[in-house]
């Protein structure tokens, strides 16, 4: 029995149907959310995001952000990468979550869904290290290009690797 009150969303019907046990989902108020496992994310990921803008109607990709889980209690995977859709036509949201591993974390790009995950791949990989394999120009976007670390992961030091001597120091002009 359900909860009152309660409708299952239509899309997630429209997903059962065609990625049937590859994935899970959860609501945590008006938040819907799917979640691949990291042994289903790779293959999964960018069909089932494809379904969501082309059948569903999620056309617009808001947000992709990475979580490093690194020693959070019940945690089984390394890399959370979470992507924020939105249905203009109904204002649905739905947050579809994909999970990658060390030693070589990666995720299909979905730059060819839509062009605006462009720079949030590049600044997941960035920070993390998540590659998205097929993006046209995974490149650092935040960090300096000689920078070989990812420092929002939760094994970087706070006080870095000690990097900051291989960078020239910028000062400012006295006015």
């Amino acid at each position: 029995m359900g909860v009152v009150g309660f409708h299952m969303p239509a899309y997630l019907d429209t997903l059962n149907a065609k990625f049937s046990g590859a994935f899970t989902t959860s609501a945590f108020r008006d938040n819907q959310r799917v979640i691949l496992s990291a042994e289903k994310a790779y293959a999964t990921i960018f069909p089932l995001l494809k379904c969501l803008k082309v059948e569903c109607g999620f056309d617009m990709l808001g947000d992709i952000a990475g979580i490093d889980y690194l020693n959070y209690p019940g945690a089984t995977d390394r890399y959370g990468i979470v992507y924020g859709l939105t249905n203009m036509t109904t204002g649905e949201r739905l947050f579809v979550k994909a999970f990658a591993n060390d030693p070589d974390p990666e995720l299909p790009s979905v730059y060819d869904l839509w062009k605006s995950a462009d720079w949030m791949e590049r600044e997941v990989f960035d920070m993390f290290g998540v590659k998205f394999v097929g993006h046209p120009d995974l490149r650092r976007i935040l960090m300096p290009h000689e920078f070989t670390a990812f420092p929002l992961r939760k094994d970087y030091p706070l006080r870095g690797y000690g990097e900051r001597h291989n960078f020239e120091t910028v000062t400012r002009a006295d006015s």
